[in-house]
Order: C-alpha cells, then sequence, then structure tokens
C-alpha cells in the first residue's frame, strides 16, 4: 500500500491546460507545488508542466 508521505499527483500543462503527466512527490520534503519543463503531446513542444489539485 502506498505511503501517505508520496501521494500521486497529476501535472498539467501550462499552454493547453491538459493533464498529461501523473508522478509523486515527498510530502515532506516540497511543500509547494511541483512545476517541470516536460513535453505536451497536445502542443507538440516543450511547455511548463505544474502540479494540480
Amino acid at each position: 500500500m502506498p505511503s501517505d508521505k508520496r501521494p500521486p499527483l497529476t501535472l498539467a500543462c501550462q499552454e493547453c491546460n491538459r493533464r498529461n503527466y501523473v508522478t509523486t512527490k515527498s510530502k515532506t520534503n516540497t511543500r509547494d507545488r511541483l512545476e517541470l519543463n516536460k513535453y505536451c503531446r497536445f502542443c507538440r513542444k516543450h511547455t511548463a508542466h505544474r502540479e494540480t489539485r
């Protein structure tokens, strides 16, 4: 069973607002929202993807 310290979260593209990726992060080490540059297949380019609620 997964721990509550590393819950799954979704990353959404900042340009088209589509939810493309699912990942995990450590809640104890990283309190703020995660933002990564990932490839968006809908925009067909690398864009900033941000954690959604």
